[in-house]
């Protein structure tokens, strides 16, 4: 699988965007309902964006009935993976993304009741 770098950092460069791979990356895979509880942001505007993500190749999804489910995409070069990972770590201490981090938890916690 090949990557287009000039795509990919771009990507990155938007804030949903990139919440939402920050997210999956610390949590392996999310239903587009958990993102969207955990950022607050609207279900067509979540989907708008990880769809964008899904056509620079960064994410890959499936569908469970009425799920979608999207998780890093498993063929991802390991230069683009490392931006991933290093990018995630880099802002797992910072707003929102330490902020993202509580409010998943309180959002699988409220599923699994």
């Amino acid at each position: 699988m090949k990557i287009d770098p000039v795509k990919l950092f771009a990507a990155l460069a938007h804030e949903t965007r990139l919440r939402c791979l920050v997210l999956l990356d610390r949590c392996g895979e999310l239903c587009v309902c958990e993102l969207t509880d955990t950022i607050g942001a609207a279900q067509p505007h979540i989907s708008r964006h990880l769809a964008q993500l899904r056509e620079v190749g960064l994410v890959a999804d499936r569908r469970d009935g009425l799920w979608i489910h999207y998780r890093i995409h498993p063929d991802l070069p390991a230069w683009a993976r490392e931006v991933l990972t290093r990018t995630a770590a880099g802002l797992a201490d910072d707003p929102p993304y330490r902020e993202d981090r509580a409010g998943l938890k309180r959002v699988t916690r409220k599923a699994h009741r």
